[in-house]
């Protein structure tokens, strides 16, 4: 039987990831003892209290991580491994970090308003592929852009406009079409409905979906948007203060809510709230 490390997209082992102490700042233990791994094809939605570990983690399997070094406020591995694609990135060598991201898509928390104010949707989208190849062909880029812009449904008008044109859930697509553009085999996406309207919060659950059958691809979706989880998620996974406390489908996880803060995501979901923001868990 082959290594499940090799077959399935994501594998964590015991990881354990921490941000090094800084100046009068201690240490700070981010996520601790994670193991979990997320199927061929799978979509895992993620859920947690605030500073649960959730973008931490988000951050480490992306190899966001990976530019920076030790001590600059990134996270580092400190015990435990996580398998990304078949590549363990605890030690992962240098040489084999582009050919890593190149199948990774990352829609890190606020990428829409991190958009780069001076470039079009059409420079914006196009940078992954240029920042790997400065002399990609400029048909097959043009084409391959527009292709990409059409599938986030934004219309190919959109192409020449700016950061400062678009509302808060086209500039969201356009995060979106960028982490994409690569036709990455893993995504990851921080909070992708966050800040957005619901008609666009259903737009864009329907469009993971239909990049999924699209393309093969599996993706980890940091969201408290339940009905958004609903449509998209085969598993959710919760953490708290940085250990993972439930895992599992979301009937199965809500119906048998042990740990306190599941106990109040399933009590706010009883109590009609579809978006869970920053949720704490019930006194004692």
């Amino acid at each position: 039987m082959r290594n499940a490390a090799h077959t399935n997209p994501v594998v964590l082992s015991d990881l354990s990831v921490e941000y090094p102490a800084k100046g009068p700042s201690p240490a700070h233990v981010a996520l601790h003892g994670l193991s979990l791994s997320l199927a061929p094809g799978e979509v895992l939605g993620l859920l947690g209290s605030a500073g649960s570990g959730k973008s931490t983690l988000a951050r480490v399997l992306s190899g966001s991580f990976l530019d920076a070094r030790a001590g600059d406020g990134q996270p580092v591995i400190t015990g435990g491994d996580a398998t990304v694609l078949g590549h363990g990135l605890r030690k992962l060598p240098r040489r084999k970090q582009a050919a890593f991201s190149l199948h990774v898509g990352y829609l890190a928390q606020g990428a829409a308003d991190a958009l780069p104010a001076d470039r079009s949707v059409r420079e914006i989208v196009a940078e992954p592929i240029l920042e790997r190849d400065q002399h990609y062909n400029a048909r097959a880029l043009a084409t391959r852009v527009a292709t990409m812009v059409d599938s986030v449904r934004l219309p190919l008008g959109f192409l020449d406009k700016y950061p400062y044109e678009l509302s808060a859930g086209q500039r969201q697509r356009v995060a979106l079409a960028r982490a994409l553009v690569l036709e990455p085999k893993l995504l990851i996406a921080d909070e992708p409905t966050a800040g957005i309207d619901l008609t666009v919060r259903d737009s864009v659950a329907q469009l993971v979906n239909e990049l999924r059958q699209g393309h093969t691809f599996s993706a980890i979706v940091i969201t408290h948007d339940l009905p958004v989880l609903r449509r998209i998620a085969d598993r959710i996974a919760v953490l708290d203060h940085g250990a993972l406390v439930a895992l599992g489908t979301i009937d199965e996880v809500l119906s048998d809510p042990r740990h306190p803060y599941v106990r109040a995501l399933a009590g706010a979901l009883d109590d009609g709230h579809a978006v869970i923001d920053d949720l704490e868990p019930p006194l004692a």
